[in-house]
């Protein structure tokens, strides 16, 4: 069932959204702060969407296939909370990537806001985290933007700068 917010629809992602999937995430403008690079083949992005689908079908969330009320056809990315090992454990971790024709548009905002609501008031998650690379200046400001706070470092890229940790806790009532 979609969730429809003000400007975005989120859905489960799709078998058939596997094109838009290797659309997005080959492309090597949206890698430009990735390590690992644009995605090469469509294979890969098989493999991903199903362990999207298999962590939904265990779950009952993670990353959402996002498009426009307005174009609710046409995904313009991937994000959302999901689970992702790192700092020595599991943590849940806000994500998202979007095409390039979506940016600027304040989606990543609006789609983390919305996330980090799902993820405690849905959810009712403790904590949520983000991972972020030290130069990627506009993501860092979107943390920010939704009420994330620095919370440490991840030395994960061998011979570069750490990553930037942030992280935001379940409001209290």
């Amino acid at each position: 069932m979609p969730v429809i917010a003000s400007r975005l629809i989120y859905r489960q992602p799709q078998p058939e959204d596997v094109q838009r999937l290797f659309a997005i995430f080959g492309d090597p403008q949206t890698n430009l702060f990735n390590p690992a690079g644009p995605m090469t083949c469509l294979a890969d992005a098989q493999r991903l969407l199903n362990r999207w689908r298999e962590h939904w079908a265990a779950q009952g969330y993670g990353w959402w296939a996002i498009a426009l009320r307005d174009a609710p056809q046409h995904v313009i990315g991937f994000g959302g909370v999901a689970p992702l090992h790192y700092l020595t454990q599991q943590r849940i971790n806000l994500g998202y990537r979007f095409a390039v024709e979506a940016w600027g548009q304040g989606y990543a905002t609006e789609l983390g806001r919305d996330a980090l609501a799902q993820a405690f008031d849905t959810l009712d998650l403790p904590e949520v985290f983000g991972l972020v690379r030290p130069d990627h200046r506009m993501s860092i400001r979107v943390l920010e933007k939704i009420g994330m706070q620095r919370w440490g470092v991840l030395d994960d890229v061998p011979g570069e700068a750490p990553s930037v940790v942030f992280r935001a806790c379940r409001p209290t009532t």
